[in-house]
């Protein structure tokens, strides 16, 4: 329960390859063993984008993918950090003195927050140092919110070195407001769900106060969480705070807009709560009060009569002072239908109609061309991602965009009734071939069995872009050759991209194998 403090669970290191490495790494390191490991996952959200720091609910999941730090306590106020990766430099400080200079991005900043959350909240002076190894699999700035586990691992590490106890509800409410230490301006769904995940159901997160509802999926629902293989660290630039703070403005001129104390609301689903309406409601007052033109800073501050310094002064973030232009329709138009979008998903999960999942889809590619278009948190590559996958599987592949500003993120898949085969190859086309005739026969042998048609015929060379799938050899996201296959379920057949038959892609060229 997420009143109940986080699970303690007696492992066997020697059993746990990973967890024996990076055993190794802080022996090798700190010439002793580690007193105990934490674990904090990653995360995927299914709906719900750029709306939790509005004050909305969000409908993530937690991933396998994770950070676990191996930590001990030690006589000296020093705190040692030392990555599993050696791309990552080493880091010490006094524990006592913990200062995080969030104009340079760096990954020991992540944890700094976490340990001076817990300091701050327990008012903790005087104390031992700790000594900690650190080891991800969540792909960095990819939007599965690698920095969130970290400050979470970090938060988890320093209470059971205090020795202090918290429930997960409390650990996941300190861990969201100290990451603001590194500058950004988050709203508390990648920490909440790293601490509040179950598995075998997504959660609804709601906030003020913070509280989790299970969402049970339907069955035959499969994620598929692709990368788009495109970076950013959302504490490097302003991008992603310039966001928040647009809809924070919106917010303000909204509110004002309609006699509230505006200088007293942060948040557009303050605004909603204040005139108690709905979702529906307040996206025809965006369109009544907001123009769809860029805002500049002087027809801000007319409309709120303050001053320039004032805007930046009370309102604006340290890395949005000397922002010119905000867009505050698109914002909040996508806010409000966002989190119009995530209670209709919530409730097809617990009705669970006939066509469930295509009714999700339906929500979550319609999110993803708010994300798109209205938020503009997308990129060309996870654009032409999309656009590849709704082609390829156009019947019942529903797709979303995950993670920060201009999707320097991921992407996730619902597939029903779909085989994917990936192909490892060389680089010589002739043994290309050779490996996909081989495959197309398995696969067609596996389909057969199922009572399904296969129908294709010769391999011709044709131009075409690459494709995004993962190397089964590293685990790697990247353009190689690889097959797709799925059953159109009104023909009860096999086909692919480009009618009935199979396509396959390379980084150089491409072929079909066209149906008969």
């Amino acid at each position: 329960m997420a009143s109940n403090p986080p699970p303690t669970v007696e492992i066997s290191i020697s059993e746990i390859e990973r967890f024996q490495k990076l055993k190794e790494v802080f022996i090798s390191k700190y010439l002793s063993p580690p007193d105990f490991f934490v674990r904090a996952p990653g995360r995927v959200n299914l709906i719900g984008e750029h709306i939790d720091y509005c004050g909305y609910a969000v409908l993530p999941m937690a991933i396998e993918q994770d950070i676990v730090a191996a930590v001990a306590s030690v006589k000296t106020q020093v705190l040692q950090l030392v990555n599993a990766d050696p791309r990552y430099r080493d880091f010490s400080t006094n524990i006592n003195d913990i200062h995080i200079d969030n104009s340079k991005p760096a990954w020991h900043n992540y944890f700094l927050c976490g340990i001076k959350g817990i300091q701050e909240h327990f008012k903790l002076t005087n104390l031992n140092g700790i000594n900690c190894a650190v080891d991800g699999t969540i792909p960095a700035s990819s939007g599965l919110s690698s920095s969130s586990a970290l400050v979470c691992c970090a938060g988890l590490a320093s209470l059971t070195a205090f020795k202090k106890t918290l429930s997960k509800l409390e650990l996941a409410d300190i861990c969201a407001r100290c990451e603001h230490y590194v500058g950004t301006e988050g709203g508390g769904m990648d920490q909440s769900i790293s601490f509040l995940a179950e598995e075998g159901t997504a959660k609804l997160i709601e906030f003020n106060p913070l509280r989790v509802t299970d969402v049970k999926l339907p069955d035959g629902a499969v994620f598929v969480i692709a990368n788009s293989c495109v970076e950013m660290n959302k504490a490097a630039t302003s991008h992603f705070n310039v966001r928040v703070m647009e809809c924070r403005l919106a917010a303000k001129i909204l509110a004002k807009s309609k006699g509230l104390n505006w200088k007293q609301l942060l948040k557009l689903g303050d605004i909603q709560v204040e005139l108690k309406v709905s979702l529906k409601e307040m996206q025809k007052i965006v369109e009544e009060v907001l123009h769809p033109e860029p805002y500049g800073r002087d027809e801000i501050c007319q409309f709120l009569r303050i001053s320039l310094e004032e805007l930046r002064s009370t309102i604006l973030s340290q890395n949005t002072q000397d922002v010119t232009s905000f867009k505050l329709y698109q914002r909040a138009m996508h806010v409000y239908s966002e989190a119009a979008r995530v209670l209709q998903f919530q409730k097809i999960c617990a009705e669970v109609p006939s066509d469930a999942i295509q009714l999700l889809g339906n929500l979550m590619n319609q999110s993803h061309t708010s994300c798109r278009d209205m938020y503009e948190c997308s990129c060309p590559e996870l654009d032409q991602l999309v656009d590849i996958c709704l082609f390829i599987c156009s019947d019942v592949m529903v797709t979303s965009y995950t993670g920060h500003q201009e999707a320097w993120g991921s992407h996730q898949w619902v597939w029903k009734n779909r085989a994917v085969v990936h192909i490892d190859t060389s680089n010589l086309w002739e043994e290309v071939a050779e490996v996909i005739v081989g495959r197309v026969s398995e696969v067609a042998e596996m389909c057969q069995d199922r009572g399904l048609k296969v129908k294709f015929s010769k391999v011709l060379h044709v131009p075409a872009d690459s494709i995004l799938v993962e190397d089964l050899q590293t685990g790697m996201l990247q353009s190689w050759v690889g097959i797709v296959i799925k059953e159109t379920l009104a023909s009860d057949r096999v086909v692919g991209q480009g009618g009935n038959g199979f396509s396959f892609f390379r980084k150089d060229r491409s072929c079909r194998a066209k149906g008969n």
